[in-house]
């Protein structure tokens, strides 16, 4: 069974830090480049950053740019969103993805599997 469970949200101050993880199981996270994604309330879904399946690379939004920091462990089936300097407009539920695509993309359509999502809250 595929699945994709994210967890480490939280509540925190803003000019925090928490890390999120994404650990998978019923497929091979290597052949997967994975994206992070997040959906405020009243907002749509939006990329957040995403890491290839081949060479790590990694590629963020301009809303996170310098702030977050994406990256994998493939022996651990884990992925991994380091958020630091957290503001409270970075409230929302977080979501991991995983896709069988070869380019880095944070268009939604190309991802196949889903995890649930964890929240984070930034409030003082």
């Amino acid at each position: 069974q595929v699945q994709l469970v994210e967890s480490g949200g939280g509540l925190v101050q803003p000019g925090g830090s928490l890390r999120l993880s994404c650990a998978a199981s019923g497929f091979t996270l290597d052949y997967y480049a994975i994206g992070w994604f997040r959906q405020a309330p009243g907002k749509e879904r939006e990329g957040v950053s995403c890491i290839s399946r081949n060479d790590g690379s990694t590629y963020y939004a301009d809303s996170v740019k310098g702030r977050f920091t994406i990256s994998r462990d493939n022996a651990k089936s884990t992925v991994y969103l380091q958020m630091n300097s957290l503001k409270p407009e970075d409230t929302a539920v977080y979501y991991c993805a995983a896709g069988p695509i070869a380019t880095m993309t944070l268009s939604q359509y190309e991802y196949v599997y889903w995890g649930q999502g964890t929240q984070v809250t930034v409030s003082s």
